[in-house]
C-alpha cells in the first residue's frame, strides 16, 4: 500500500467518525511497506500459467523434470527455467537421487495455497 505513511493524516480527515476506532486499529496492524511488497512478489509468481501447472502437478506429488515435462507436454528446458524461478522464490524444493533431481512443494503453506485456490475456483464454478 504505497503511501501508508500518510495514514495518520487520512485518519484525522476521515469523514466517517463512527468508524474512527476501527480505522485506527487496522492502520496500526497494517504490515510494513516492505512486507506488503514481498506479498505482492509472492502472488506475482502465481500469475504465470506454466508455473501454476507445475505447482499443481507437484501438489499431487514429487516428480523429476522429465516427468513434469511429459505431463505438461513441454520441453525439459522450459520446465527447468520455471523450476528455477519457483525454487528461487522458495515455493518448491529439490532432492537428488542418483542422476535425477526430484521436485516437490516447499512446505505445507504452498500445498495449502494451491489447495485453497482449487477449492475456491470449484466453489465459484
Amino acid at each position: 500500500m504505497k503511501g501508508a505513511s500518510n495514514m495518520p493524516d487520512i485518519i484525522e480527515n476521515h469523514p466517517c467518525s463512527e468508524h474512527e476506532a476501527a480505522v485506527r486499529e487496522l492502520t496500526a496492524r497494517l504490515p510494513s511497506e516492505n512486507r506488503l511488497d514481498m506479498l505482492e512478489e509472492l502472488f506475482k509468481i502465481f500469475g504465470d500459467s506454466t508455473r501454476i501447472k507445475i505447482l499443481y502437478v507437484l501438489h499431487e506429488g514429487e516428480l523429476c523434470v522429465c516427468d513434469i515435462a511429459a505431463v505438461l507436454s513441454m520441453t525439459q528446458s522450459a520446465v527447468s527455467h520455471q523450476l528455477r524461478i519457483l525454487r528461487h522464490n522458495r515455493l518448491i524444493k529439490s532432492r537428488r537421487s542418483g542422476k535425477n533431481i526430484y521436485y516437490s512443494l516447499a512446505d505445507e503453506h504452498v500445498h495449502t495455497i494451491i489447495s485453497m485456490g482449487i477449492e475456491h475456483i470449484d466453489e465459484i464454478g
